[in-house]
């Protein structure tokens, strides 16, 4: 496909001759100024723009610092066309990143090669740049697989909990969004990577593949002792991603998991495990998956006990909200509380 070239500069001569070198080698494109470029911009992307320093209205160091400062032009490469000789010209423009200078008065031979070789620079930058990004397109689906597969099989030693984990990383992702749309804790949510914190979620219960499968299946009532080992699945959990943490790089990820992990039976009132934190001094993705958690373990049936309704479930939520839960997540809750109805079993 030919390669589309931008020269812009005010002299008509310059012009002229860049167009009579390149013609039979490119689709050139020549403007008498800036504001000229920029508005043939919206309509054309170049593959490079040949750019004259020394031009009324804007000159080139104005010109390059909008091509740069705007993500549609950042990637075209910026070669300067200029008649000055300092260095401190030169400093300056490749710190604002253009790629080269060209001397005017120029020659055709070294106009056509030096821009041949930047072109051929530029496309094997973009073809290596593509192939990372499928490199690591395909490591983030093989961890996301991994990470699915691990919460899977945690999930199916526990007989009272299928697709659990799924539901609450959908109710996390719902209440995230609602959040956002309403200004709650929204400092807290700019700082996260949310795609990355929601498919954290769903290592919340991991510790529990440190409990033995008779106190994870029991029909009935735990006794004290059954459940202040139950109660350690939060630690073991922030033990077992820390012992992963300390083997990969990919350490915001399971800095996440492990705030879900070790927080998601605080509660807001002090009253919780395994720390007894209250209030905002629980992480708020454990505040989050607390109540997440929760919402599920109602609406779902479970041996012991038989599913709570759709408006029951609400109720039980709605009067925890400032003891169990965080009272600003219980308002977001009950303003999208429909949405939670159609993720939950039985839908």
């Amino acid at each position: 496909m030919e390669k589309t070239i931008f020269v812009v500069d005010d002299s008509d001569t310059n012009l002229t001759k860049a167009k009579e070198a390149l013609k039979n080698h490119y689709r050139v494109m020549t403007l008498p100024s800036a504001p000229k470029m920029f508005a043939l911009l919206e309509k054309i992307k170049p593959d490079l723009i040949l750019l004259d320093i020394e031009m009324p209205e804007m000159d080139g160091f104005e010109a390059l610092q909008l091509l740069k400062g705007n993500a549609a032009y950042a990637d075209i490469p910026i070669v300067f066309l200029t008649s000055m000789s300092d260095p401190a010209v030169e400093v300056r423009g490749f710190e604002l990143g253009v790629i080269d200078f060209i001397t005017k008065p120029f020659t055709a031979p070294v106009l056509i090669n030096r821009i041949r070789t930047h072109l051929n620079i530029d496309e094997l930058i973009k073809e290596r740049t593509q192939l990372l990004r499928q490199k690591t397109v395909q490591l983030e689906n093989l961890q996301s697989s991994i990470i699915l597969s691990f919460a899977n099989m945690v999930e199916n030693r526990d007989s009272d909990t299928g697709g659990h984990i799924e539901r609450t990383t959908k109710y996390i992702e719902i209440l995230a969004d609602a959040m956002i749309e309403r200004g709650v804790y929204a400092d807290e949510l700019a700082e996260l990577d949310l795609e990355l914190m929601i498919s954290s979620a769903r290592l919340h219960d991991l510790g529990k593949i440190c409990i033995s499968d008779f106190i994870l299946n029991k029909p009935g009532k735990l006794t004290d002792e059954e459940f202040a080992l139950m109660k350690t699945h939060t630690t073991e959990g922030e033990r077992v991603l820390d012992e992963i943490a300390s083997r990969t790089e990919n350490v915001d990820y399971l800095r996440n998991a492990k705030l879900f992990a070790g927080c998601h039976h605080e509660r807001w009132d002090g009253r919780g495990y395994p720390r007894g934190l209250s209030g905002t001094e629980i992480p708020l993705q454990g505040r989050i998956m607390a109540f997440a958690d929760v919402y599920d373990a109602l609406i779902s049936a479970r041996p012991y006990k038989k599913p709570y309704t759709s408006g029951e479930t609400v109720k039980i939520m709605m009067d925890g909200a400032g003891t169990q839960f965080d009272p600003a997540i219980s308002d977001i809750f009950y303003n999208v509380r429909e949405r939670f109805f159609e993720v939950q079993p039985g839908i």
